[in-house]
């Protein structure tokens, strides 16, 4: 059963987030890092907020009316940066989004590429479809997206299991080891007649 209490989000950092973020940084190999013991909750916020460098790859299905899709999806970020490839029956066979949180471009397969000036607008405008662009890269990681205000409930195992944030309702259905440790597999965000399911079949952490 979920907590029966929200909590609001609240940035802190305490020495069991510190030590974890240390060993974080010394532990990689050339295929990734394993990643800490992450106990609790302000641990599990500090040490996969602060990670730089990884990657997910998965299956996104986005239905939105008449409109949508399945395909797959691949996820890259580096520090601030993102790059996420589209493939599937999207009409346009594959699209790559990305962005660096102030600037978000779409790479359609002719090599065309198009800045949006509102990324989940103008999505929807172009294709018919949407997905929450800036905080997914949170999302897929269990945690908040920390530039917005967020209600959260957990589940008995401490794990973020529902999310209010910036207009979207998420529900994270299954997690799965990811680098050591347990990390989203299945998840659906709602927001307004648009639902997004994500998969996440493999995680690296670098």
């Amino acid at each position: 059963m979920f907590a029966s209490a929200y909590s609001r989000i609240r940035n802190h950092r305490g020495p069991a987030a510190i030590a974890a973020l240390a060993m974080l940084h010394g532990c990689a190999t050339p295929s990734g890092v394993m990643l800490p013991p992450l106990d609790d909750w302000h641990t599990r916020q500090q040490v996969l907020g602060a990670v730089r460098d990884w990657s997910f790859s998965g299956r996104l299905a986005v239905s939105d009316g008449e409109d949508g899709f399945n395909g797959k999806l691949r996820w890259r970020q580096e520090r601030q940066h993102f790059a996420a490839e589209l493939s599937g029956p999207l009409g346009a066979g594959r699209v790559e989004i990305s962005g660096n949180g102030r600037r978000v471009t779409v790479t359609e397969k002719d090599g065309s590429v198009t800045v949006l000036a509102n990324a989940e607008r103008d999505l929807r405008a172009r294709y018919g479809w949407s997905i929450p662009v800036a905080s997914l890269r949170y999302w897929a990681l269990g945690i908040p997206d920390p530039a917005l205000p967020a209600a959260a409930g957990f589940g008995d195992d401490g794990l973020l299991r529902t999310l209010a944030q910036g207009g979207w309702q998420v529900t994270i259905d299954e997690y799965r080891d990811g680098g050591g440790q347990p990390m989203p597999r299945r998840m659906t965000a709602l927001n307004a007649g648009t639902r997004v399911r994500l998969v996440i079949d493999h995680w690296v952490f670098r």
